[in-house]
């Protein structure tokens, strides 16, 4: 395999696209790859120093002139400088906007210097949500039509970029992934919240907005309750917040929820769940299915966007209606009373992850798009 110089642009905050830009440059940098992040901060996945592994800040010039910091002006110059400094090949930015935007702008800085080559993936906000803004519309068509090639993170997004945006370009699709290392641990914090040792975990994790609908989650569990015991943990912060913590005080279940806030360490917080519940009314695709899955818990999930190109209905866990809590409420019941039913959709779930989700998968699709452009072929 050829070594490549690749520079990544991507938010450095808590979210799906940041750990997998995060995740993929790390991998890439392993492989033998230079990698430079080009980032308002060091992304939050980038805890430790890595082989082949660079970090350069763009930073919001802060002149009078300007009303408000131009940061995408100032990111796509702190791109073109690092491309002519260190010879990029690539730039593989991770949203349309403004990533995307901000290294085609760059490209044509830099286009007199060097060929480089523009890959944009695409994660579901920028073309589900702000595809919608018609301010945004037209700028989120240049970026995708721009770029030398555009992926999406799940066929449904792949679809909904087309109705939306309609670009002359194609979009191939390339799942996320999950790393090897990311399993069930044994870990002692049933005991440090105070939850019983055979008391059934579900577990919610999300940035707490209204897509999530976190209310649904909670009054699907509410209703689980009664049948039998359990303890929901709701993991994460955001908007709804405290409207979703007012909602458990009037249901009158506070004793069975637990609301952890943000956490870091989520595969020890995994690892003691029996059941995850994404109930999104929009989700691209849904990386924390695949965290959950990995460390063998079954999920329900909406069906939604991605969702059912995570979960087998009926094999590793079960897709439900938007909004129908009387379902998957029978659903959760299931999960949480048969024992050898979750044992099955627990070794399923692993299974599923290990053949369609895996690091080495994934990356390799990656490698292959980045050379196919550099070398403009067709990927195999």
């Amino acid at each position: 395999m050829r070594k490549l110089k690749i520079g990544i642009v991507c938010y450095p905050t808590v979210g799906g696209s940041g750990v997998v830009a995060t995740e993929l440059g790390i991998l890439l940098a392993q492989r033998g790859h230079d990698i430079h992040f080009i980032s308002s901060s060091i992304p939050f996945r980038l805890n430790k120093r890595y082989p082949n592994v660079y970090f350069h800040q763009a930073e919001a010039n802060q002149h009078a002139v300007f009303q408000y910091p131009p940061y995408s002006l100032s990111l796509a110059s702190k791109i073109a400088e690092i491309v002519k400094l260190k010879q990029l090949d690539i730039i593989h930015a991770h949203y349309a906007i403004p990533h995307a935007v901000c290294a085609i702008l760059a490209k044509q800085m830099v286009e007199d210097n060097c060929d480089l080559k523009v890959i944009t993936t695409l994660h579901g906000t920028d073309i589900s949500t702000l595809g919608h803004d018609a301010s945004l519309h037209e700028v989120i068509k240049y970026g995708i039509e721009k770029s030398d090639m555009v992926t999406a993170v799940s066929q449904s997004l792949v679809q909904e970029t087309y109705e939306i945006i309609q670009p002359k370009k194609e979009i191939k699709m390339i799942h996320n992934f999950i790393s090897d290392d990311f399993t069930r641990i044994e870990t002692d914090l049933k005991k440090e919240l105070g939850i019983h040792p055979n008391e059934k975990v579900v577990l919610h994790v999300s940035n707490f907005r209204q897509a999530k609908r976190i209310d649904q989650v909670v009054k699907v569990f509410a209703k689980t309750l009664e049948t039998g015991k359990a303890t929901l943990l709701l993991v994460g912060d955001g908007p709804e917040w405290s409207s979703i913590q007012n909602l458990v005080n009037c249901l009158g279940i506070g004793k069975s929820v637990i609301m952890l806030g943000k956490q870091e360490n989520l595969q020890e917080i995994f690892s003691i769940a029996d059941v995850f519940m994404l109930l999104s009314d929009k989700e691209s695709f849904g990386l924390v299915l695949l965290e959950a899955m990995s460390c063998g818990v079954p999920c329900i999930g909406t069906n939604v966007g991605g969702i059912p190109e995570v979960i087998s209905d009926m094999e590793n866990g079960y897709i439900v209606p938007v909004d129908d809590i009387k379902f998957a409420a029978n659903r959760l019941s299931k999960l949480l009373s048969d024992d050898e039913l979750h044992e099955q959709f627990s070794k399923d779930a692993i299974n599923k992850v290990r053949e369609r989700f895996s690091v080495e998968k994934i990356v390799e699709q990656y490698e292959d798009l980045y050379l196919s452009v550099i070398d403009k072929v067709g990927v195999q």
